[in-house]
């Protein structure tokens, strides 16, 4: 079974139902506490009554700098959203780490961003190297990753779209909302990897629900393509993709044709003239909650509940 992790300005702690008991570790970064999952599993079997879950103030369970990877277009219901056809080639991109926040901080939207959209999307936590060249089997998926996490790949759309620009899109601080646990998985978890349910809401209104059985490159393949190129290490952050239901959706084929034929500053003008009318975009107020698990509860990665500010 998956031990869920939090952590706070005093430590680390693993998570009993309501209950926190503390983690006797020297651990001060992720890769860190990966390393010393002796201390993990001392604290989940002792016999400490604990403290209320209720009562502690969660930080992101993944802590900064590491490096913020993420999959683009790897759910299907989210490549038709964006009006994919065919097969879509994997592609990855980066995201800054000072873009991530904790499960309970506000995403803060900058002053110049007024079209601001969600993305749910499990995280993978490195738990070993991952060298350049790596095959990864999905029964090598253990050796690599060490637990999960809830992500939001929060994206200002004007910027992604008119400047084809994700890293700027994605990376300003509290665009990656993450935790508030940390599931460090057993060998035997991953097999339950596919019955995992991504459910995203805002304001109580059910908008991402989907499982992983959507993902079109799973975790093993994904990062064996990744590893062509880049190297991961213990305590890195991997996103995995986010299910259709974003506030952006492609416009239809016939208003996309006509689109192309348009210099591009009058195509986007008139674009974001039509996603003003769209209410689905986050607003200042708002207040986003998400939820990864599976239907028996075996992995449970908590709810990360962020509201929506305007930067002062």
């Amino acid at each position: 079974m998956s031990t869920n992790v939090l952590r706070t300005a005093d430590g680390w702690w693993v998570i009993r139902g309501d209950r926190a008991v503390p983690v006797d570790t020297k651990a001060v970064t992720t890769a860190e506490l990966i390393a010393d999952r002796d201390a993990v599993r001392e604290a989940a079997l002792s016999g400490e009554a604990g403290t209320p879950v209720a009562g502690l103030d969660a930080l992101s369970p993944v802590t900064t700098p590491c490096r913020v990877v993420a999959q683009m277009v790897n759910y299907r219901s989210h490549a038709r959203d964006s009006g994919f056809t065919g097969d879509i080639p994997p592609a990855f991109f980066r995201k800054a780490s000072g873009s991530v926040s904790g499960p309970g901080e506000a995403v803060v939207r900058p002053s110049h961003v007024k079209f601001l959209d969600y993305e749910i999307e499990l995280g993978l936590v490195m738990g070993a190297p991952l060298p350049v060249g790596t095959v990864v089997g999905e029964r090598d998926l253990p050796t690599y990753v060490a637990g999960l996490v809830i992500t939001n790949d929060v994206s200002a759309r004007e910027i992604q779209l008119t400047k084809t620009q994700f890293y700027e899109s994605k990376s300003y601080p509290t665009f990656t909302p993450t935790g508030p646990y940390l599931a460090l998985l057993e060998p035997e978890d991953f097999d339950h990897l596919p019955d995992l349910r991504l459910k995203l809401s805002v304001n109580g209104e059910l908008r991402q629900d989907r499982t992983l059985a959507d993902m079109i490159v799973r975790p093993a393949q994904a990062l064996t393509l990744l590893a062509r190129f880049q190297t991961l290490d213990p305590g890195d952050l991997l996103l995995t993709g986010t299910p259709g239901g974003t506030a952006l959706k492609a416009p239809p084929k016939p208003v996309e044709k006509i689109g192309a034929l348009l210099p591009p500053a009058v195509k986007w003008k008139a674009f974001f003239k039509s996603q003003a009318k769209n209410p689905h975009y986050l607003s200042p107020g708002d207040v986003i909650a998400a939820t990864i698990a599976t239907p028996d509860g075996r992995i449970d990665l908590g709810e990360q509940r962020t509201p929506v500010t305007d930067a002062k």
